[in-house]
C-alpha cells in the first residue's frame, strides 16, 4: 500500500473543487486526464485512509435447527 497522506488528499480535493485536473503538494505536480480520474483517486485515498483508521465491523453467523433432522 501506498503512504498517502491528508495532505496529498486536500490538495485532490482542492483541485476537484476548482475544476482543474493538475494537483501540486509537497513539492510535486501531477496531472490528471479527466475529472472523474482525480476524483476516483479521491476515493482510492479516502478507502485506504479510512481503512487504517477504523476497525473493521465484525459479522456474525447466526444458525438454527428446526430438531427433526
Amino acid at each position: 500500500m501506498a503512504d498517502w497522506t491528508e495532505t496529498e488528499l486536500s490538495a485532490l480535493r482542492r483541485a476537484y473543487a476548482s475544476g482543474t485536473t493538475r494537483v501540486s503538494y509537497d513539492g510535486k505536480s501531477v496531472d490528471y486526464g479527466s475529472a472523474e480520474d482525480l476524483l476516483a483517486r479521491i476515493r482510492t485515498i479516502e478507502r485506504a485512509i479510512a481503512g487504517t483508521t477504523r476497525p473493521l465491523p465484525v459479522a456474525g453467523l447466526a444458525g438454527f435447527s428446526r430438531g427433526d433432522r
